[in-house]
């Protein structure tokens, strides 16, 4: 099951390089399974028993499971994750000549490690809106090919280079496309009309506009001299998607049950499609329209945000707190702190550790150091919407935002197996 589960992760995330395509990709898992897809512009027709999903903005998804118990009276069981990476951004009007070079300009999307982005063979993906017939319309494109690089600049022209520098953005990343041949000056619209020909068969009368980031041309693959761990891009957080995934097309339990994967959160979650958005509450209200039924619903249902968690790594192991290190390979982390970063409580944490113990799943717990600042994940954010209890928990992971990360290659299963068992549980606490 565990080597099953890996190569489906590599799988899904060459498949996934924007929030677009991951998305779309959950979306036709979840279709082949038997979910039927719901429009958001339309009336629902649910009923007990039957499994749906919706997304919106191409780029968040909700699937969900409904039970023949009602939902006030037996609650939600929800897992969230985010769809979305750090990467660069390609910018509006992004064309740039330089010293003969064709370049684009990108934008910093979230907190990216910059610097492993160079030298690396990089491909571009993402959304394209165009005219064609006097209508607007929006389709997927991924070029796959290595198409872009940002040299390094030699170290005989940066002497400083191995005692570190600061990265400038704006003038060192915009990546090499092509070296200008002839009097035609770049047009990038035109790339992408010749791209949406090549890769749908569209014939655009005019590309509007496009959201499009570069990704790394290597695939994920486990790795270790003993096959220890997966390297790839996007682990964070697609990871915790695929997982989230494989836990609700296994269980077969009469629980109501709910994946949600939205957009942004490495830039706040506030969107329409984001964790600090109404998508998540719309759709539940939709499903419970009477209020008195919505709330003690929420008050019944609990939400696992899974996001991955940073473990101790051995050459800078003075980065954790000593007593809170998680390590590749041994399980889940429970993420806590007392600041609300993490939106964990004893509660949640107990029924959490009791359900990894119930199911033979190790369980880790993380804490920042008490003189670092601490990151954040959908938890906090989606309790104070929504008033559900929630905990923080994630697969241990390695240079995380770094456009390659590094995860245990046995936590996967053992992410699936506890959300598994979380969607198949009779009670809640």
């Amino acid at each position: 099951m565990r080597e099953e589960l890996n190569q489906g992760l590599i799988e899904y995330l060459a498949a996934s390089p924007s929030p677009f395509h991951a998305t779309a990709s959950l979306a036709r898992s979840l279709q082949a399974a038997g979910f039927k897809p719901l429009d958001e512009r339309e009336s629902w027709i649910t009923e007990a028993g039957g499994r749906y999903y919706v997304t919106r903005n191409d780029s968040s998804i909700i699937a969900f499971q409904l039970g023949s118990k009602p939902l006030a009276e037996q609650g939600l069981r929800l897992v969230g994750a985010h769809t979305d990476s750090p990467c660069l951004r390609v910018k509006p009007h992004p064309d740039l000549q330089r010293q003969g070079f064709w370049q684009l300009g990108v934008e910093v999307y979230g907190g990216a490690l910059l610097a492993p982005w160079f030298d690396r063979d990089l491909s571009l993906a993402g959304r394209v809106t165009y005219s064609r017939d006097g209508r607007i319309e929006s389709q997927l494109i991924d070029f796959k090919a290595a198409i872009a690089t940002i040299p390094n600049l030699a170290i005989h022209l940066n002497r400083e280079a191995n005692q570190g520098w600061p990265i400038n953005a704006q003038n060192e990343l915009p990546p090499i496309i092509a070296q200008i041949v002839g009097q035609d000056g770049p047009d990038f619209r035109a790339l992408l009309a010749d791209q949406l020909g090549r890769e749908h068969g569209l014939v655009a009368d005019v590309v509007l506009d496009f959201e499009l980031s570069f990704y790394d041309t290597q695939r994920a693959a486990v790795i270790g001299l003993n096959g220890e761990f997966i390297a790839g891009a996007r682990l964070d957080n697609l990871l915790s998607c695929y997982a989230g995934l494989q836990a609700l097309l296994a269980t077969d339990a009469d629980e109501n049950c709910v994946l949600v994967c939205t957009d942004h959160e490495e830039v706040g979650s506030t969107s329409l499609c984001g964790a600090d958005g109404p998508f998540l509450e719309q759709v539940l209200r939709r499903l419970m329209p009477e209020e008195e039924n919505y709330q003690r619903a929420i008050n019944r249902s609990l939400l696992i945000s899974a996001d991955n968690a940073h473990a101790v790594h051995p050459n800078y192991a003075d980065k954790h707190d000593g007593n809170h290190g998680p390590k590749l390979n041994a399980g889940p982390v429970i993420k806590v702190n007392s600041n609300q970063r993490y939106a964990t409580s004893s509660e949640t944490a107990g029924f959490f550790r009791h359900l990894c113990l119930e199911n033979e799943v190790p369980v880790q717990s993380f804490v920042t150091r008490s003189d670092m600042g601490c990151g954040s994940t959908i938890g906090p954010i989606t309790a104070g919407q929504l008033g559900v209890r929630t905990i923080d928990i994630g697969a241990p992971t390695f240079a995380m935002h770094s456009i390659r990360e590094l995860a245990g290659s046995q936590d996967l299963a053992h992410l699936v197996k506890v959300l598994t068992a979380f969607y198949s549980s009779a009670e809640l606490p």
